[in-house]
């Protein structure tokens, strides 16, 4: 991982390959490189590697008095998250093959170049045969092993190399090939990673990229690669095949208009990307929410009129439990969701992590629910969980997902596209809370099939949710309040957040913004838990962070806080107005606008969200491109 970008044109390529990785920023990187076919009468492959930002790259490429600028008209590029070896110049992507032997193995040299995102998990295995065949690796990574394997079966088709080589390949990956043999020529594909194909036939261009966000601007003409397929590119046509080397006609895979556009890329008025969408969660709710006018199973159907056994009005009638699988933040909007689902709709739910859920034994249930939520709809451990699941002949599958166009949409039955927008920070804020709006949709459509849901309820929840976005502007008003707060937080090296019922899983995801941008450790407990070993921990060094809505739990959680004061700790709680709860000595309040019943935890997060950002900002973090982390995590 992480970002791939690759074109051929008619012209030179590299300004796209350098914007394209410039939009990729938002994943997370820690090295970038690209490498073109140099034209002239005897074609060869250059490149230019970094691992500071992309910008150092540009600068590279466009030469010195010693290095000449590096262009051409076909080429790949890549910003790398270091998975198999450190974040160096000679792991970073773009790598080369030279060919076997020493002789061969001069700096920079190459008849083959490639691109690589996901984890090949033979490579030790391929590696010690390429050795054997006289390959020198010059680098620690997995994907130095697929650059020279297409080496040693290339025979004079590039596309034939690829297919081959595809076939040994175990693990997850997609790629971007080029080769000084057929300087005219692009090979991409595809298996458990994602990648798109975009299309400017009138300019006589072609390109492959992980995200059609790389290509905002160049074209918005996309197809979408599909698990197993391998496109062969080249300057007046392209063709595509299957995993077992079928030709694929035009309607199998056919070309989306996406609108991806670069606009949202732009900070504008704020300081960083992870603020700027923080502020964007009234609209990103009120476009979540847009059309819904009533409760429907409809809202949940990919086909307008779908196959009545495939509809979502049938299959919320027939399921018996529901089985969430996500990961990260996406897990903590799934364990609120199973508050909502058994509170409203009454019906049994899990929430698993996904990472762990395919490598335990489990009992499948035909009559299970398996919902699966995800930011990108690309992330490998919940595809991976799906399709577990799926194997097992759990049939009724619907995902909660922020691109209409992602795998997971592709392959679940039933789906809610949330409409938060592009969210380029690392940090999920705006898709964190509209994956939750999706999910009391659900509880509501769920509870109104099983009979469970009065009219009266109905209207009393779509009047609540409608009012979401002026209600959310009212929490972001809480900014200079929540400022004055990360003063303290930034001189902290570790924190505990506590919540009760609904609001525990807000706790977590509290706790997890703080220590992903600002590297505070950070814990989150159910306030009741606390007496049980984590009250070892409370000092005046370490504050506590409290959800406090006036609920059914609210005089159990002034206990949980008599327990911290009592042992010197610092209470920071977000309370709703009439909780009763004034501020004091070891005892700092922010008061919340309004109650919010079921959907309080919309509401209560932000405060959270704000609390790590202005607390990273203190400490100097970079916010947006927190270390070690990626956004897209498309490899297990």
């Amino acid at each position: 991982m992480c970002g791939i970008v690759c074109g051929l044109a008619s012209e030179n390529v590299v300004p796209v390959l350098v914007q394209g990785l410039q939009r990729l920023e938002y994943r997370g990187y820690d090295s970038c490189g690209i490498a073109v076919m140099a034209d002239g009468a005897n074609p060869t492959l250059r490149r230019a590697r970094s691992t500071a930002r992309v910008a150092d790259l540009s600068a590279q490429i466009a030469g010195t008095a010693a290095h000449a600028a590096i262009a051409g008209k076909v080429g790949i590029g890549h910003t790398r998250w270091a998975t198999h070896g450190a974040p160096a110049v000679h792991n970073a992507h773009p790598h080369f093959s030279p060919g076997p032997g020493p002789e061969n193995n001069t700096v920079g040299s190459g008849n083959i170049g490639l691109v690589h995102n996901g984890i090949i998990e033979n490579h030790d295995e391929i590696r010690a045969e390429l050795q054997a065949q006289g390959y020198v690796f010059s680098s620690q990574t997995d994907t130095e092993v697929i650059v020279h394997l297409i080496d040693s079966l290339y025979a004079g088709d590039l596309l034939r190399a690829v297919q081959q080589a595809f076939v040994r390949l175990q693990g997850a990956f997609a790629i971007g090939v080029m080769c000084r043999a057929e300087p005219h020529r692009l090979v991409g594909a595809r298996a458990g990673s994602p990648l798109v194909m975009g299309i400017c036939q009138a300019q006589g261009a072609w390109y492959l990229a992980s995200d059609a966000m790389a290509l905002a601007g160049v074209t918005d003409q996309i197809v979408y690669l599909e698990e197993g397929d391998v496109a062969d590119i080249g300057p007046d046509a392209y063709t595509l095949y299957d995993r077992s080397g079928q030709l694929l006609q035009a309607a199998q895979r056919p070309v989306k208009t996406v609108l991806a556009h670069s606009g949202a890329a732009e900070l504008g008025p704020y300081q960083h990307y992870m603020q700027k969408e923080i502020f964007e969660q009234p609209r990103a709710i009120a476009d979540t929410l847009e059309g819904v006018e009533g409760i429907t199973p409809e809202l949940f159907d990919l086909q307008v009129n779908p196959a009545p056994e495939a509809s979502a009005a049938h299959v919320f009638k027939q399921i018996k439990s529901v089985l969430i699988l996500a990961c990260g933040t996406s897990s903590y909007s799934g364990m609120t969701a199973k508050y909502w689902i058994e509170s409203i709709a009454k019906i049994p739910c899990n929430v698993e992590v996904a990472s762990e859920y395919r490598y335990r034994d489990s009992v499948p249930d035909p009559d299970t629910l398996v919902v699966t939520i995800s930011q990108s709809g690309e992330t490998a451990d919940t595809l991976a969980a799906l399709r577990h699941a799926q194997s097992m002949g759990m049939k009724h599958t619907l995902t909660i997902c922020n691109v209409a166009t992602s795998a997971m949409v592709r392959e679940c039955s039933l789906a809610y596209v949330t409409r938060a927008g592009v969210e380029i920070g690392v940090a999920s804020t705006k898709a964190f809370t509209t994956q939750l709006a999706g999910l009391f949709l659900l509880t509501l459509c769920l509870a109104q099939a099983k009979g469970r849901l009065s009219e009266a309820e109905e209207a009393q929840h779509l009047k609540a949710m409608r009012h979401l976005p002026a209600a959310l502007q009212a929490v972001l008003a809480l900014e200079p309040q929540i400022m004055a707060w990360s003063e303290d937080f930034a001189k902290c090296e570790n924190a505990l957040f506590l919540g009760r019922g609904l609001h525990y899983p807000i706790a977590l995801e509290g706790a997890l913004k703080l220590k992903e941008i600002s590297y505070i450790h950070a814990e989150a407990y159910p306030a009741g838990e606390l007496k049980h070993g984590p009250l070892a921990l409370v000092t005046s060094a370490m504050p506590v962070v409290t959800v406090a809505p006036n609920d059914a739990l609210l005089e159990k959680l002034k206990s949980n806080m008599h327990e911290v004061r009592a042992r010197g700790g610092v209470l920071y709680v977000l309370a709703d107005g009439d909780t009763k709860i004034e501020s004091a000595e070891g005892l700092n309040v922010i008061r919340m606008p309004e109650h919010y019943g079921a959907l309080s935890p919309l509401l209560h997060v932000v405060p959270l969200q704000m609390l790590a950002y202005h607390t990273a900002c203190a400490r100097g973090s970079d916010v947006d491109k927190p270390r070690n982390l990626a956004k897209s995590v498309t490899v297990e």
